[in-house]
């Protein structure tokens, strides 16, 4: 069975030419989300899409961008629909998981993909052991300072209870506990 997929990102787009290529393609059920950006993980129409489609179908959209947020995304999304049995079928690229053309084109995709992860690696390493040689300080910032540490030893030493010193610094007990023994 042929099941289509249309999604539009703002309600001042219109489905039609989407819905009319997939007519065209001959799909028996179109599902539909419209004013969704790509960029929210929640589809509604898509979800139910998904649990709708069975073993032997065939999920045909109009544009890849129209399925995935992402080439990441959309590689995981192939592979789910692949071990349930279910074809993908882009129209506009050409692309269908049920010929082995489709499925070399994805293979492509996810190469490209692993590389691009691999160079944000590299770049981010590079970056982080550059910046450490110029003396930064990599990570999040200490929630209290030196100076708020002394002042916990001194309060802490004094007989205050230390969620009372806790509260009165802005931090929680565990990060104070933390930032005391960690100074010894």
């Amino acid at each position: 069975m042929l099941i289509g997929y249309a999604r539009v990102s703002t309600a001042e787009q219109s489905t039609d030419l989407q819905l009319d290529a997939l007519h065209g393609a001959h799909v028996e059920q179109v599902f539909t989300d419209e004013g969704i950006s790509g960029s929210v993980s929640s589809r509604p129409e898509l979800d139910k899409c998904l649990l709708h489609l069975r073993a032997g179908d065939t999920l045909v959209v109009w544009r890849l961008d129209r399925l995935a947020r992402s080439l990441k995304n959309l590689l995981e999304l192939v592979e789910s629909l692949s071990q349930r049995g279910i074809h993908l079928r882009s129209l506009t690229e050409a692309i269908d998981t049920s010929s082995a053309s489709g499925r070399l084109v994805l293979s492509v995709f996810g190469a490209l993909a692993e590389f691009e992860r691999s160079l944000i690696i590299e770049r981010t390493q590079a970056g982080v052991a550059a910046a450490r040689l110029r003396g930064a300080r990599i990570g999040r910032p200490t929630a209290m300072t030196s100076g708020q540490v002394e002042q916990a030893k001194t309060l802490v030493g004094a007989g205050h209870r230390v969620s009372e010193v806790a509260r009165t610094l802005g931090v929680g007990r565990s990060t104070l506990y933390r930032a005391l023994g960690e100074s010894g």
